[in-house]
């Protein structure tokens, strides 16, 4: 599969919080650097979307939403790696932030999650 291929299905996988979709664009290096959570490899992925499906329940119930909703792509392809810049939310919830992806020919090497929020007053 094409690295465009591996990104498109794990914004898919994303977006419908499904972590066998997310999983299957992987590649075994795979590492996810979230602020709240930690690095997160490829092996502990189901676990870290399980515990964000919590959160996001917790805040706005079960619905048919999605998980997230990704805008603002930018990509930019340089010696067969396309690194991704997104904006995502998360529906009926005040969680949104970017995202710095990475993906190759063997599937998503990485993301850096940034939160979009106000700093603690001092």
């Amino acid at each position: 599969m094409a690295a465009g291929d591996y990104l498109g299905q794990y914004a898919e996988g994303w977006t419908k919080g499904d972590a066998q979709i997310i999983t299957g664009s992987l590649a075994d290096s795979y590492q996810l650097d979230d602020p709240n959570a930690g690095m997160i490899n490829k092996q502990g992925f189901a676990e870290y979307l399980s515990g964000m499906w919590q959160v996001v329940e917790g805040i706005r119930g079960k619905t048919s939403d999605p998980l997230l909703d990704i805008t603002e792509v930018v990509t930019q392809e340089d010696q067969g790696v396309i690194t991704a810049w997104v904006w995502w939310t998360v529906p009926g919830t005040p969680i949104q932030g970017s995202g710095l992806i990475k993906v190759g020919d063997q599937g998503v090497l990485s993301e850096r999650l940034c939160y979009y929020t106000k700093l603690p007053e001092a």
